[in-house]
């Protein structure tokens, strides 16, 4: 089966979001990192908290969470420092975790959801050996954010990053939210 496929070595993005929390997501479940303006996100009455609206994304509707807030943490607009943007990172749900992205098998019809999540911070992009993402011990993490967690990886460095999956973030958000396919 396809998504059953393991890659070796994948490249992650590597983010933060407050309070300290250090995230990895798969560089081929990105479609791109954007900085927006504040007053360019549209809001939508009578969505979850979390849901800070629309944005015009090269002609499309991009929703826009703050994954923060989402994921129980520090909502953008309680965090410290003054900013003049959002820095939003743009997934693409419709990829499994380990699927090659050279090896993916889509009918050149096919549209997946994307989503645009705000995060405090983006760092770098990091080659990881998938082999050594260790399982997450339960206690360990929320239950908020747990659905969305693959395990942990330590950098060479010893920083700790939570590794995600975007692609169950995608699902739960479409699954818990009146948000369209585009």
């Amino acid at each position: 089966m396809l998504g059953d496929i393991q890659v070796p070595r994948q490249q992650f993005l590597q983010f933060v979001l407050e309070p300290d929390t250090n995230l990895i997501l798969p560089l081929f479940q990105l479609t791109e990192i954007l900085t927006v303006p504040l007053g360019q996100i549209t809001p939508i009455p009578h969505m979850p908290p979390w849901t800070m609206g629309v944005h015009n994304w090269r002609g499309e509707v991009l929703w826009v969470i703050d994954f923060g807030a989402f994921l129980g943490l520090t909502p953008w607009h309680l965090q410290s420092g003054s900013r003049t943007n959002y820095r939003v990172i743009i997934l693409n749900g419709g990829v499994p975790f380990d699927l090659d992205p050279s090896g993916g098998r889509r009918s050149p019809g096919q549209r997946s959801q994307m989503l645009g999540l705000v995060v405090t911070e983006v760092k770098d992009i990091t080659w990881c050996e998938t082999d050594q993402i260790q399982s997450p011990p339960a206690a360990s993490i929320s239950s908020d954010l747990a659905p969305y967690v693959r395990g942990f990886w330590v950098s060479p460095p010893g920083v700790m990053y939570v590794v995600l999956d975007a692609q169950a973030i995608v699902g739960r958000l479409m699954a818990t939210t009146q948000i369209a396919p585009n």
